[in-house]
């Protein structure tokens, strides 16, 4: 079997959803030139959130990092509508993580490894990437973690 995008993902027992649609008055992504900007993804899976809470609180390290997990499949699931086919994806640049933190919490750089190493798994060495792991007060619907990304594409 040929390395794919599609043959990673189905190796890790990953299908992508179709993708969610925004829930205010924004695009749920936007190119420009040879970047691919996804809006923010919470962790839903089939229309729910997989947890809610703060981490530190609520939500244990270990759930932060499915979470964060979650969204990154969300947002695949963004470039996949964005572009048809995520064999378009030249590179990750950069992603952004929001996580939801009970005061004291300061492990949100360990809850971002959900994301990054899942990206990294299905996208080989173009998913190396910058990022920011960021801590916040809340998210919408009580979501415990957000992402967003940006692709360069062919």
């Amino acid at each position: 079997m040929t390395d794919t995008i599609d043959s990673r993902l189905a190796a890790l027992g990953v299908t992508i959803p179709a993708s969610a649609a925004p829930a205010a008055n924004y695009l749920p992504y936007m190119q420009a030139g040879q970047l691919l900007f996804t809006s923010g993804q919470l962790p839903m899976d089939q229309g729910k959130l997989i947890h809610t809470g703060l981490l530190g609180a609520e939500i244990d390290i270990a759930k932060g990092q499915e979470t964060a997990r979650q969204c990154a499949i969300q947002v695949l699931a963004q470039a996949k509508a964005a572009l048809g086919d995520l064999n378009r994806i030249k590179r990750l640049v950069k992603i952004t993580i929001f996580v939801a933190s009970a005061p004291g919490f300061t492990e949100q750089h360990v809850v971002g490894n959900g994301a990054s190493d899942f990206l990294v798994n299905v996208l080989g060495d173009a998913g190396k990437h910058a990022r920011s792991a960021v801590g916040v007060a809340s998210l919408p619907f009580n979501a415990p973690v957000e992402v967003e990304a940006i692709f360069e594409v062919a």
